[in-house]
């Protein structure tokens, strides 16, 4: 009777045990791709359940967030999408916190010539008549500095005609990868995880918002327990040292 009654015990315990244990959900920007899946490695190599990433762009998750979807972790590569999913009720108080920063710049195939230093008209000519690859402005982030820096050189109105907007930063850089747009503007991150592109300009820090990527933990999620472990990993010096090797700027 008394091992009947353990059995029973152990059996009741087992699904909060397994909660308990269970892998986060994270929503993740596309350009945290590299340095959020080395993140996760690591993670898991301490003995926790591997986080599950899933990477778009941080308007596409953050509308999925706002729908109702359920996650642990979201890591968006602006502050106003962010913003939308605080305002919405979704953010857990006092886990939101800056994750990395980031550089924005044009990348071309190797021998395309560069475009750095030049502002207006002669900026516009150098990206010539050719499609210029660009997350969507109208909602993703990377688009929407892309744009807010081009309109400070003087050359938006000149080349807005002929931007390609891909739905996100990794889709433009698809674009200039295989030849279908000469110019593309991506983070510098994403320039670097290319071995078919080579940074033909990089933007000044004052032509754009500061690019900034605040992390946070969701309502609802179904690992709390875990999801506020890989937070904390990431915001540690060792989860740092593994972005800053992606070539994201320390928080």
């Amino acid at each position: 009777m008394r091992a009947l009654l353990s059995l029973l015990l152990l059996l009741l315990a087992a699904p909060a045990l397994a909660q308990e244990r269970a892998a986060p959900l994270v929503l993740a920007a596309a350009s945290l791709q590299e340095a959020m899946t080395d993140a996760a490695d690591v993670w898991a190599g301490q003995g926790h359940p591997r986080p599950v990433l899933s990477f778009a762009a941080s308007s596409a998750l953050a509308r999925q967030i706002v729908a109702g979807g359920r996650a642990d972790l979201f890591a968006s590569a602006d502050a106003d999408w962010m913003d939308e999913v605080e305002r919405r009720g979704r953010i857990v108080p006092g886990t939101r916190a800056v994750l990395a920063r980031n550089r924005l710049v044009v990348v071309a195939r190797p021998g395309t010539p560069d475009v750095s230093a030049r502002r207006g008209a002669a900026l516009a000519r150098r990206l010539g008549g050719a499609p210029l690859a660009m997350a969507d402005p109208a909602a993703v982030p990377a688009g929407k500095y892309g744009e807010a820096a081009l309109r400070a050189l003087g050359t938006w109105d000149a080349v807005s005609g002929r931007v390609v907007r891909a739905e996100n930063v990794r889709a433009a850089l698809v674009l200039v990868e295989r030849g279908a747009a000469p110019y593309g503007i991506v983070y510098a991150t994403d320039a670097r995880a290319s071995a078919k592109v080579r940074v033909a300009g990089v933007f000044p820090r004052a032509s754009h918002p500061p690019i900034v990527y605040p992390v946070a933990r969701l309502t609802d999620g179904p690992a709390a327990r875990e999801a506020e472990g890989f937070r904390r990993f990431l915001l540690s010096r060792s989860g740092q040292t593994i972005l800053a090797r992606r070539g994201f700027v320390p928080r």
